[in-house]
């Protein structure tokens, strides 16, 4: 187990930068041995998790591979997608379908709306679970996990720059929980809105979120009500068909 967790180490880091690394910056962000280092990456070029391009590593082909067989078999994700794509038609926004991992709201699917958007919702890519329609994730953890979130982020500052206090989030996210689901402007990105509601499982534990996202003026407070209602009946119909 020991060396699947070494090797599993090694991709987390891989994963992590936005550019290859040398193998010693993978032994040391892995805090491993570079010969056991150069071991595991030697294994992991084999099964295609990693390719080299001289003397630099990056992530390899196959994680794409495992990525398009969670897609096409994930049954949440089955189940959300004709539901996303009536919210799309239907408010002209642009939905998107999130899960949790760790600290990070992660998008899974995306169905782009007929009003332009300046920021796009990066499929896959982690996004931070303390701003935006991510609080709605946020909302769903416990009161030891978000001390361990506002722990792991320190400082928030949203794209405004107003800094947010984490007696402020964590007010806000009592708020969600209240009403169900969360706004925000300028959280992100200048300019750019979103709303978000939670996607239940049968036992009513949060399991994902949907989000509408567009442009700071398309959100009036006055159509909030029946955007939120709309979302909330799409978020019951997922629930329903999801086994």
């Amino acid at each position: 187990m020991r060396s699947l967790e070494r090797s599993l180490d090694v991709i987390g880091v891989l994963e992590e930068s936005a550019a290859p690394l040398r193998l010693s910056e993978i032994a040391r962000r892995a805090d491993l041995h570079i010969a056991t280092t150069q071991r595991i990456v030697n294994v992991l070029i084999g099964r295609g998790y990693v390719r080299q391009d001289g003397a630099f590593y990056a992530m390899g082909v196959t994680p794409l591979l495992n990525a398009h067989a969670f897609l096409v078999s994930f049954p949440l994700l089955l189940a959300a997608k004709p539901f996303l794509q009536e919210l799309s038609a239907s408010t002209e926004f642009t939905s998107s379908l999130a899960v949790r991992a760790g600290f990070f709201q992660v998008i899974l699917e995306r169905v782009e709306g007929s009003r332009p958007l300046r920021y796009q919702l990066p499929i896959g890519e982690k996004l931070p679970l303390q701003l935006g329609g991510a609080r709605m994730l946020a909302a769903s953890m416990d009161d030891d996990g978000l001390r361990a979130l506002l722990e792991f982020v320190g400082e928030i500052r949203t794209a405004a720059g107003e800094l947010v206090t984490d007696e402020e989030f964590l007010a806000t996210i009592a708020t969600i929980r209240e009403q169900g689901f969360v706004h925000g402007s300028s959280q992100r990105e200048r300019g750019a809105a979103s709303v978000a509601v939670p996607v239940l499982d049968r036992d009513g534990k949060t399991v994902a979120s949907i989000q509408l996202s567009g442009l700071e003026e398309d959100f009036e407070a006055a159509n909030l009500p029946a955007l939120v209602a709309e979302m909330q009946r799409a978020s019951a119909a997922i629930t329903r068909r999801t086994p």
